[in-house]
């Protein structure tokens, strides 16, 4: 891989994903983040400054553009849902369990349990703990399908840390073909369209989110929210010696220097959101109650791009 320069250049990822995606804020977001930062200093995995620099990534900020048209009650499952997910990611990314996969494992299969076994295993792990709170909450108003969507989704976020840990561990870059999907997967996505459709009550036909074009949406959104993360949080990663990142990959399949990477990706961002215009212009009808509702599902999944990509140039306190 080249050497880094001092500096490289950004264009405004915001306003290329704004082109599509508009940018909400949520009324209730200060009641919700009150009851929910409660709830996750109760749950005891973080302390001192530890918990002050968790908060200090603001996902109240994050919440309340991601998911802007959510009442107060789901709005706090939201940011719970928030705590938990990055709360068990960090333990894999520069936590404890960065380096240990095999214990990393283990806390996978706790919360896999909490999923999918019938009587859950009762355990002391925090994140497992957390991650039933959450569970519960979905169940208790999301559809069926959302459920099964999430906790898919779940598992696919849990297999794609486990993937990149593994990659860490053999020190392996995968392709720019093998790492969008598992990008996809290592930020949640799957489990982030579910709480979507949870926070607002939305109901739609399981055979709706199976159509090609509409899993093709899903895919593009998906990559509008994890590109501009990868190209923002580059400084950081590579001062931690992190490269699952898709700019050092495009580095490394390219032979790029890092501006052009740079460059290259933010071209891919702009061409995706083209993809993704011409998919929502060529959506099938399914009927008019049908296409009602997916229409809001749709403007929320654009809510939580813009939000998404706003949050990550905002500052942290």
């Amino acid at each position: 891989m080249r050497p880094f320069p001092s500096e490289f250049r950004l264009r405004d990822l915001a306003a290329i994903t704004g082109e599509v995606c508009e940018l909400k804020r949520n009324p209730y977001i200060r009641e919700a983040n009150e009851a929910s930062e409660a709830w996750f200093k109760s749950i005891g995995a973080y302390h001192g400054k530890t918990l002050q620099r968790f908060f200090s990534h603001r996902f109240d900020l994050f919440a309340e553009l991601s998911f802007p048209d959510a009442d107060e009650q789901h709005l706090e499952t939201c940011i719970d849902f928030f705590f938990w997910a990055f709360s068990f990611d960090d333990l894999s990314d520069e936590g404890e369990l960065q380096n240990k996969p095999e214990e990393h494992e283990i806390g996978v299969k706790l919360c896999t349990s909490i999923l999918f076994d019938s009587a859950p295993k009762r355990t002391g792990f925090p994140y497992a703990r957390m991650l039933d709170h959450v569970w519960r909450q979905l169940k208790h108003t999301a559809t069926p399908g959302a459920c099964d969507r999430f906790a898919r989704s779940a598992v696919e976020f849990f297999n794609g840390q486990l993937q990149q840990g593994n990659n860490r561990k053999l020190n392996r870059m995968p392709t720019i073909e093998e790492f969008i999907p598992m990008r996809r997967a290592t930020i949640g996505c799957g489990m982030v369209e579910a709480m979507i459709e949870y926070s607002l009550d939305i109901d739609l036909p399981d055979y709706v989110f199976e159509h090609p074009t509409i899993r093709a949406m899903s895919d593009a959104t998906n990559d509008l929210m994890t590109w501009p993360n990868d190209i923002c949080s580059f400084n950081k990663e590579q001062a931690d010696g992190d490269y699952s990142n898709l700019v050092f990959i495009v580095m490394e399949e390219k032979d790029l220097a890092l501006q052009d990477a740079i460059d290259y990706v933010i071209t891919m961002l702009s061409d995706r959101v083209d993809e993704y215009i011409a998919l929502k212009r060529s959506l099938p009808s399914f009927g008019f109650e049908v296409d009602r509702e997916l229409a809001r599902y749709l403007k929320a999944l654009e809510h939580f791009v813009q939000g998404t990509v706003v949050w990550y140039y905002s500052p942290r306190e």
